[in-house]
């Protein structure tokens, strides 16, 4: 299957389908997207609450994971765990919006945005415009783009919308070839996927090995794969701003502090 000339396969392809059929859903409703934006006051800063004199941690709510299926309850509150985050000092929160394949929702998004005062990353499958505006209808602050799913055209014109729409974009990347597509863009934040998205297998050697090639960069991310302090000291000494902690602090019976030991 290609997207923008691209080849997707493995695990990513039902993802990327299904978001297409969202996407033709939304397209419709843009312009509603751009008047509710309109009234809404500025977004949080992604990449200055990233930046710290040690490792930042952005903690993701996530209900679900295509590779290791459901990782909380049903009636997990996003509020009440946003507020733990924040408890434990994350420096913003990342929500996955992804319906068929996380359990995901706009509900989630703002129920995080209204519970909390640090800024808010959409995370979804951004393939089209309607998502960005969408998303700073629902009060997201950041969005994400996965490189591997767009074109350099799409990402340049993304990235751009994003930009018009007052959101910034964490670019993210999880190759050599990749990053040199995302440095075109001249991005604000990149991130570092340690998750190979064809087979969901995690290295932190991704990370480490990608990080020289980001000089430059005003603010860096690895995600994916970081669960102990030793994990977040590999990433800081990598030379990385900030972490994104997904897995580990959704199923943490104390997730603030489990955060408060990958601030390190």
């Amino acid at each position: 299957m290609g997207l923008g000339g691209r080849t997707i396969r493995g695990m990513l392809e039902p993802i990327v389908e299904s978001t297409r059929r969202r996407i033709a859903d939304i397209r419709g409703r843009t312009d509603e997207f751009r008047a509710r934006a309109a009234d809404l006051g500025p977004v949080r800063s992604l990449a200055r609450a990233l930046v710290a004199d040690r490792l930042t941690v952005i903690a993701e709510f996530k209900r679900r994971s295509p590779s290791r299926g459901a990782l909380a309850a049903a009636d997990l509150d996003a509020a009440t765990r946003a507020k733990e985050y924040e408890a434990g000092g994350a420096a913003a929160i990342s929500v996955l919006t992804e319906p068929d394949h996380f359990d995901g929702s706009a509900e989630d998004l703002l129920a995080v945005r209204q519970a909390t005062a640090i800024p808010v990353l959409r995370k979804d499958f951004t393939l089209d415009e309607s998502q960005i505006w969408e998303a700073r209808a629902l009060g997201a602050d950041a969005i994400l783009l996965i490189v591997a799913l767009l074109s350099d055209d799409q990402l340049a014109h993304l990235h751009g919308v994003a930009g018009a729409a007052g959101l910034e974009a964490l670019v993210e990347v999880h190759t050599d070839q990749e990053v040199q597509r995302a440095l075109a863009v001249s991005p604000g934040l990149v991130g570092v996927n340690n998750r190979d998205l064809h087979t969901f297998e995690v290295s932190l050697e991704t990370a480490e090995r990608i990080a020289a090639r980001l000089t430059g960069v005003p603010v860096t991310v690895a995600e994916s794969g970081i669960f102990t302090a030793a994990d977040a000291v590999r990433m800081r000494r990598a030379g990385y701003h900030a972490v994104l902690v997904g897995e580990s602090l959704v199923t943490s019976g104390d997730p603030a502090a489990a955060i408060a030991e990958l601030r390190v």
